[in-house]
């Protein structure tokens, strides 16, 4: 039952205003005609059956008077004759006279009646004399063929009139169901009219009734609308190109930063390179405590500086994609060892323990960008840590990967600000070890550098902290097989520079005093130039190829580093004399630039050099150099 008006509702709700409304005017019709044909069929045929019995009692009356006389005699042929007399009367179909012992004494059956439904009427032959019994019987059998015949011709009739009845009140109801339903139908396309949005959209009043109420209200609402859309589409549009504006202008500002750090990054370095040189140089041969003191502090504030400019020009390279991924096999203990050698001392200075757990683990990353993210993460830690430490460790997982923490017992970041801490610009104020007007306050880039290049290798870095308890950061790196037979050779050689024949490029005279003062402190042999000529010049004042070539990517004139190597191998190339060891220091950001280098595939440092990152990188390039060789 519930199938069945679920189905109904559905079809119901499937069917035109139109068709609803003609079907509402048709039912009832269709009702009432059906039950007045029902009615007047039924009592038709209980009228014909009432005529059928009356017409058989009254032949069985009458057969039975003009039997009396001869069943008193028992004149069998005389009743015959009655009964073949009656017999062809219509719709007698058979008669049949009886003696009171119910002895058939006349029997006759007409041939010509019709085949079908009879009435039988039986009636008794009374005596003259009542007080004696009935002289016999009469059976008339009339057929009710005829009668059945026009009941079927008459609902015949009654049904073709129900049909044409229906046909009128279906037309009727049909173009009644059209003139109210046309109005409604008017709405509706104006409805979807209005919809589009795409002009002003009004509908006729056809009548003073309800629906002329509500085309008038339809109209009004319709012109409030549009004049609404409009006046939002306007402000939309000025709202776009505004908003197009502003992007445009943000976007050209960060752009022209990017491009400001880019090229300002070479001339912004070369004078802070050059205060490196000279104030690692002072100290070199000073015994004075109160000049090393003023010197300590010189360091110290360039120190600062360096890492100031170094967070700035890094996010520059990390935003205009100067930073190229450089993806190899390596133990992650090497990575490791750098940063507890890093920053070891660092922890000392601040009575701190820096607790770096060894690890067999081998790694498939970019080793320069993983190996800052850690020493972005440990000196961040160092920087807001009173007591305890830091603890950097690994920790294998099962799905193929390791992962890196550096836990620390800090001030810990509160839930509203760990959020934005991988932000640019900002910063946590709180506990620092360093004095808040201190050389060494940060710019809040850390953490943001940190991110970009998580990015870059396509990790992302965690942020577990409680306030006033500590934090954790972590990262995944997929895991490969070790490889036992790659060689690894000792993180710290002494090497003795005393006697290496070193020739340094460069455009600007201060870079090659200071660097030619701290190399002939090392106990090096020093050639300097700045252009090409001068370069060539140099190679000739000795016998032999120098053991290393620290070159300028950027010079004067338009002259590149890497042109300067070229021509130098050209000169050695005539002897015979096999490519000497070099190393390219620049404080180039742009991408094409840098992109040379690397498919120079030669050593790059960026400006400014420490002297101890100088001195590793030359042992480096004598290392490898020989094992080249």
């Amino acid at each position: 039952m519930a199938r069945a008006d679920s189905m109904l509702l559905r079809l119901w709700r499937r069917t035109t205003l139109m068709q609803r409304l003609a079907g509402m005017a048709l039912v009832p019709s269709l009702v009432i005609a059906l039950l007045l044909v029902a009615m007047l069929t039924r009592h038709q045929l209980a009228t014909l059956r009432a005529l059928g019995h009356s017409t058989a009692d009254a032949i069985a009356i009458q057969a039975a008077s003009v039997s009396a006389d001869p069943l008193r005699g028992m004149q069998r042929r005389e009743l015959m004759r009655v009964a073949q007399s009656v017999n062809a009367l219509p719709y007698v179909a058979h008669v049949q006279i009886r003696a009171a012992d119910g002895e058939i004494l006349a029997d006759s059956t007409s041939r010509n009646a019709p085949a079908g439904e009879t009435l039988t009427v039986v009636r008794e032959v009374p005596d003259n004399d009542p007080s004696r019994p009935a002289l016999g019987s009469v059976l008339v059998d009339v057929s009710l063929a005829d009668a059945i015949a026009a009941q079927r011709a008459s609902l015949r009739n009654a049904l073709i009139t129900l049909a044409l009845s229906l046909f009128v009140a279906g037309v009727i109801g049909l173009q009644a169901a059209n003139q109210i339903s046309a109005p409604l139908r008017r709405l509706a396309h104006a409805v979807r009219q209005l919809g589009r949005g795409d002009r002003r959209v009004m509908v006729e009043i056809t009548d003073r009734t309800e629906i002329g109420e509500l085309q008038r209200g339809f109209n009004s609402a319709a012109a409030a609308l549009f004049d609404a859309q409009r006046g939002l589409e306007r402000e939309i549009e000025h709202a776009t190109l505004e908003l197009a504006r502003k992007n445009a202008a943000l976007e050209a500002a960060s752009v022209a930063k990017a491009r400001f750090l880019a090229a300002a990054s070479h001339d912004l370095r070369q004078p802070l390179y050059a205060l490196t040189l000279f104030s690692s140089a002072l100290a070199t041969d000073e015994r004075d405590p109160v000049r090393l003191d003023r010197i300590a502090h010189i360091q110290e504030c360039v120190e600062a500086l360096d890492h100031l400019f170094s967070e700035l020009l890094d996010l520059s390279r990390l935003e205009t994609g100067a930073m190229q991924l450089e993806i190899t096999e390596f133990p992650l203990d090497r990575v490791f060892e750098e940063v507890s050698r890093n920053f070891r001392m660092i922890a000392e200075q601040h009575e701190l323990r820096l607790v770096v757990r060894p690890t067999r683990l081998w790694v498939r990353s970019d080793r320069t960008m993983l190996a800052r993210i850690l020493n972005n993460l440990v000196s961040n830690a160092l920087r807001y840590t009173r007591e305890g430490g830091v603890l950097v460790g690994a920790r294998r997982r099962l799905d193929g990967t390791v992962r890196v923490d550096v836990w620390d017992t800090g001030s810990g970041i509160a839930p509203e600000h760990q959020s934005r801490v991988f932000d640019e610009f900002y910063r946590v104020e709180g506990y620092c070890n360093d004095r808040d007007d201190g050389p060494r306050r940060g710019l809040g880039l850390g953490l943001a550098t940190v991110q970009r290049l998580a990015d870059l290798l396509d990790t992302t870095v965690r942020l577990q902290s409680s306030h006033g308890r500590g934090s954790m950061f972590s990262f995944q790196l997929p895991v490969v097989a070790p490889q036992p037979s790659a060689d690894r050779l000792p993180l710290e050689q002494p090497v003795d520079l005393t006697g290496q024949r070193v020739l340094v490029i460069d455009d600007e005279p201060a870079i090659l005093a200071g660097i030619r003062y701290l190399l002939r402190s090392w106990g090096c042999e020093v050639q300097t130039a700045e252009d090409r000529t001068q370069a060539l010049e140099a190679a000739e004042s000795w016998p032999m190829p120098p053991d290393l070539v620290i070159s300028d990517l950027r010079l004067r004139g338009g002259e590149n580093g890497l042109d300067i190597l070229a021509a130098l191998d050209a000169y050695y190339l005539r002897s015979g004399v096999m490519p000497f060891p070099r190393l390219l220091i620049t404080g180039e950001t742009r991408s094409d630039r840098l992109r040379e280098i690397m498919a120079a595939k030669i050593p790059v440092l960026y400006k400014p050099v420490s002297p101890e990152q100088l001195r590793e990188a030359m042992v480096a390039a004598w290392a490898s150099a020989r094992s080249a060789a």
